[in-house]
């Protein structure tokens, strides 16, 4: 039977673990095993540097911190052996890069996840994934924006263009006219007189 003081101890997490879901955006549930030492260490660092914490913890625990979130659903994923990935800011940063390994090791697998307050299964963990990074989709929207407005000031230019060689032209015709029509002009006043 465990002590008192373990007991307590293992109450703290639950509750921290809890509250850590309970303001995530977003978490993935991975089955950890296989993963070598060099991977895991790669791994971790991804996951650390995109602001990601990551963490192998026994199924019991996650299990009752998700009856207190009230991520009930998580707990159908929950044996073997888990690691859990928490992100608060982006939400996509652990999917993108779990799967990343996922794909490499076979019996890494990502079981599911959480995704703004819902529990969300493996399938959409594995479609977030192929989500562009944020700088990607925000260039593409600027993209699509500018594009019209190129060609508007294209349509503008050409327009503007054209109607600077009519002016052009017109000035050129009446100084003909004016040179043509000049010594006739000098001709028939003397003739007149």
């Amino acid at each position: 039977m465990p002590s008192e003081k373990i007991l307590e101890q293992k109450k703290a997490l639950v509750e921290s673990l809890a509250e850590k879901l309970g303001r995530a955006t977003s978490g993935v549930l991975v089955k950890y095993e296989g993963i070598k030492v060099d991977d895991d260490t790669k791994l971790r660092a991804a996951l650390r540097e995109a602001g990601v914490e990551y963490s192998v913890i026994k199924n019991t625990l996650i299990g009752k911190a998700c009856d207190i979130a009230g991520f009930e659903g998580l707990k159908s994923e929950l044996d073997g052996m888990n690691a859990l990935a928490i992100s608060y800011n982006d939400p996509i940063a652990p999917a993108k890069i779990l799967k990343q390994y996922a794909d490499k090791i076979e019996t890494f697998e990502i079981r599911g996840g959480l995704l703004e307050g819902k529990v969300v299964d493996a399938a959409i963990v594995n479609e977030l994934a192929g989500i562009p990074p944020k700088e990607i989709l925000i260039s593409k929207l600027l993209g699509s924006v500018q594009s019209p407005l190129y060609k508007l000031a294209y349509v503008l230019q050409a327009i503007a263009d054209k109607g600077e060689d009519a002016t052009e032209e017109k000035p050129a015709e009446a100084a003909e006219v004016k040179e043509e029509s000049a010594p006739a002009e000098a001709t028939e006043a003397p003739a007149a007189e």
